[in-house]
């Protein structure tokens, strides 16, 4: 391999001269060697510095133009398009498990753009400090992007894909009209219900994720940068935290706004822990959904079977014909995976010391990890279950006249200490309320027939 020279505070290091990262970067990806090429960091931070570095060079030009010029304006600019376009993501090496602050990362991208700014313009002007991070610090710049790629994650990944098994479920209501099944509390038989009445619970408790999710975004859209080292400010132009962040509204075309106190801002991470609050009360919800799909598809002989869901690969590397609930299963699992990082999010949050937290880096890997997961598997379910879950009608009519908790229909006429022996009689003698009923002496054949309806029941 050939290498280059470079040069940092420290000295000279060798670089690979078909990268545009230089001396600090290449310090860190030989440093921290922990899980390399596997847990590097998420391309929606190295897409959020693209961002912001962007921004910064057009709020520098705009306040200080004697320093970004034109020139190195265009040159950033340019440079930083194809970092957020991720066209330059194999010169993005570095690892989640860096430094707490994220500078690694921070000056990755200074140097990145530095170097590919200066092959645009064919001539050596960028500095990847004093140019690239002009008025800026690791400990804003980081924290910055957590907080972009949040918003965006959230909004126009996340947010869709649930609107997306919304309007599925919607679909299904409608299509499953009068459908009358019985309804389950405790595992245990209950009165009866419509299966749109139950897809309706599905459905409601995603849009309430969406709303919370809606809600927890707006705090996110408060942007450390302008605090610099210790949230004074120190380096920056007047009005450059309000003009930084109308630039990243402007390139992102979402509004953002410069946090009111960059000392909280810096050092409290409030905002991400509230926000994967919200993704996991999704998973909380998707956990449910998923786990009452394949409780009702059960079977298909031996189970509950009161819906058909899509045949999509074989279940069993050694029974015959077994198809499994495995979209449920992805569901499920990546549920389990968004409890463990809503510990991780809030461990790491609660390490704010004094003026900085340092534990950024694991923070917004999680964060983003569940987003990013929980999106792709409603998607996947969506697609691949949700879509084709067919009503068996002839097993839910058959379930429903089999439940002994239609005797709560009897209530009123024989009350409920005798509607209990009624059905208590059913289930010890297997035989049919009606039977139990009469035999008990508590109506008439012809009297029961005329107020057990259990399809007026839901």
């Amino acid at each position: 391999m050939d290498y280059r020279i470079e040069h940092d505070s420290m000295g000279e290091v060798k670089v690979p001269s078909d990268r545009y990262w230089a001396a600090q970067t290449q310090r860190s990806h030989e440093n921290f060697e922990i899980g390399v090429g596997i847990e590097t960091m998420p391309r929606e931070i190295v897409h959020a510095f693209g961002i912001l570095k962007k921004a910064a060079a057009m709020a520098n030009n705009a306040l200080k133009p004697e320093k970004m010029t034109n020139e190195k304006l265009g040159a950033i600019s340019e440079a930083c398009d194809e970092v957020m376009s991720l066209k330059l993501i194999e010169h993005f090496p570095l690892v989640v498990w860096q430094t707490g602050s994220g500078t690694q990362s921070n000056m990755n991208t200074n140097e990145v753009i530095a170097n590919r700014g200066n092959e645009i313009l064919g001539k050596k002007l960028l500095h990847p400090n004093d140019d690239v991070n002009m008025s800026q610090s690791s400990n804003d710049t980081f924290p910055t992007a957590m907080h972009i790629a949040a918003v965006l994650i959230l909004e126009d990944k996340l947010i869709p894909a649930i609107e997306t098994l919304i309007a599925t479920f919607k679909r299904l209501e409608e299509e499953n009209q009068g459908i009358v099944k019985s309804g389950r509390t405790h595992l245990q038989d209950a009165t009866p219900i419509t299966f749109s009445q139950e897809i309706s619970g599905w459905r409601s408790s995603l849009e309430k994720d969406v709303e919370l999710i809606r809600r927890s975004v707006d705090p996110l859209r408060e942007l450390a940068l302008g605090g610099t080292a210790v949230g004074t400010g120190l380096n920056t132009p007047k009005g450059f935290d309000t003009t930084v962040a109308q630039k990243v509204s402007e390139i992102t075309g979402k509004p953002f706004v410069t946090a009111e106190n960059k000392f909280h801002a810096l050092t409290s991470k409030d905002e991400l822990v509230f926000a994967h609050g919200a993704i996991k009360a999704l998973a909380a919800d998707m956990m449910k959904i998923a786990n009452d799909v394949r409780w009702l598809a059960s079977g298909p002989r031996d189970g509950l079977g009161e819906i058909f869901i899509p045949e999509n690969e074989p279940g069993s590397s050694i029974m015959p014909g077994k198809v499994n609930p495995t979209q449920c299963e992805a569901v499920t699992m990546v549920v389990v995976q968004v409890m463990g990082n809503d510990v991780a999010v809030s461990m790491a949050a609660s390490q704010g010391n004094f003026e900085l937290n340092v534990f950024m880096p694991v923070c917004i890997y999680n964060f983003l990890q569940s987003a990013r997961l929980m999106a792709e598997a409603i998607l996947s379910f969506n697609k691949n279950c949700a879509v084709g879950i067919k009503a068996n009608k002839e097993k839910m009519h058959h379930n429903l006249h089999n439940s002994l908790m239609l005797v709560t229909a009897l209530n009123p006429y024989i009350g409920y200490e005798n509607a209990a022996k009624t059905a208590k009689k059913a289930f010890k003698d297997n035989i049919s309320l009606k039977e139990a009923c009469v035999e008990l002496g508590f109506l008439t054949a012809e009297k029961f027939d005329e107020v057990f309806h259990p399809e007026e029941m839901v």
